[in-house]
């Protein structure tokens, strides 16, 4: 009974609306993004647009394609140059809410304009309103999550994440520890790039983008550089060994909103 009530607590908790949720248009101002990649707002977000040659945007009717203007230009730069040297169309994910925030799943970062999902199949035909409203990821890691599956790995995802891992604006990629295993045999000689494209958990069907903070946004709290190297060494291999206990967990307390983050919510949800 009491696994079951503990179970039911925590989809409530995924599932229950947060207030960002019920913010429906960008704040107006010039653009600022305030705190950090999962503790923050966004004020002067804009939409990517939704008709647009080189890429379409998935999942329309849940509006998660806000975001800051840089990560709009970088998105559509990126699928140009994708679709230059692929011929194929790029699928954007999730982005951020209107106005930033907090999600009521599937992310605790996106919150402040900066972070876009970027599935990494890249189709020849563009897909229809009912594909884009209800998406199938392609799976492209393994059972076992120790390799990628080569029956469905694509040369032409190496293409897409090392053209947004040399984008200069970028601070890190997340993908699958097997993603990043099978673009580290690929990759040959020039590695440097590799150095930003990060190991995580999920992530088998679409790469995380992260953008730095916007130079000279004293309220953007930037995330530390990663490791220098290309990654792909034992703290890649770190990641295919079995997990050990952690014999003193310790529940991490909710982050504190920032200041101006909580000043937008109280004025805009009255």
């Amino acid at each position: 009974m009491a696994g079951s009530a503990l179970f039911m607590a925590s989809v409530f908790t995924v599932c229950a609306q947060t207030p960002w949720q019920k913010i429906q248009q960008p704040i107006a101002g010039p653009v600022r993004p305030i705190g950090s990649y999962a503790n923050g707002c966004i004020i002067g977000a804009q939409a990517l647009p939704l008709q647009a040659e080189y890429y379409q945007v998935m999942r329309q009717d849940q509006r998660r394609y806000f975001g800051h203007p840089l990560l709009i230009q970088f998105i559509e730069h990126l699928s140009q140059h994708v679709a230059q040297q692929t011929s194929g169309i790029v699928l954007v994910g999730d982005m951020g809410m209107p106005a930033g925030g907090r999600f009521s799943s599937g992310h605790a970062s996106h919150q402040i304009g900066l972070d876009v999902d970027i599935w990494l199949q890249i189709p020849r035909q563009r897909w229809t309103s009912e594909q884009l409203l209800h998406p199938q990821p392609l799976d492209l890691v393994s059972a076992d999550g120790k390799s990628i599956s080569s029956r469905l790995w694509s040369r032409d995802t190496d293409t897409l994440v090392r053209q947004a891992a040399e984008d200069p604006q970028v601070a890190r990629i997340f993908v699958n520890p097997a993603i990043k295993q099978q673009l580290c045999r690929d990759a040959g000689s020039d590695r440097q790039w590799l150095q930003k494209v990060r190991p995580w958990f999920g992530h088998r069907a679409h790469m995380h983008v992260r953008l730095h903070c916007p130079t000279n946004d004293t309220q953007c709290v930037e995330q530390a550089p990663p490791p220098p190297g290309d990654g792909c060494g034992a703290e890649l291999q770190s990641w295919f060994e079995p997990a050990k206990p952690d014999l003193h967990p310790v529940k991490p307390q909710p982050p504190i909103l920032p200041a101006d983050c909580q000043a937008l919510l109280d004025k805009h949800l009255l």
